[in-house]
């Protein structure tokens, strides 16, 4: 069984091509265009991990990364930013993401952490 990621991000470009970049490294990915969609989903699903854009044009990525912990505190959420500062990750971190990556992500990284949540599930 692979590691079940859900991508958020409103580019549907840059959703795309890293959906099928994470896919090519062995997982299976789901897709939303914002973070209500991404809510809906992970109040109704499974995920090992969320890897989601700090900037939506319909939610801020610190209330979202709330709102997506609240539903699942045990979710693990990886935001990526293509302005990140130093302030923004440790507000990221203080609100429970797992980590936040400057755009473009590293992938090879990405995928290890991610594969590494994945195996700890499948142990609980």
């Amino acid at each position: 069984m692979s590691a079940k990621v859900l991508l958020v991000d409103d580019e549907t470009e840059f959703l795309e091509a890293m959906a099928e970049r994470l896919v090519m490294r062995g997982m299976t990915v789901a897709t939303a265009e914002s973070v209500y969609e991404a809510l809906q989903m992970v109040a109704t699903e499974t995920f090992d991990a969320v890897v989601m854009d700090f900037m939506m044009p319909d939610m801020d990525g610190i209330k979202a990364l709330k709102a997506l912990k609240k539903i699942n505190p045990e979710l693990h959420v990886f935001m990526l930013t293509g302005y990140a500062t130093v302030e923004k990750k440790k507000e990221a971190l203080q609100f429970g993401a797992a980590a936040l990556f400057e755009k473009p992500a590293n992938l090879e990284l990405l995928t290890k952490i991610i594969k590494r949540v994945h195996s700890q599930n499948r142990n609980q």
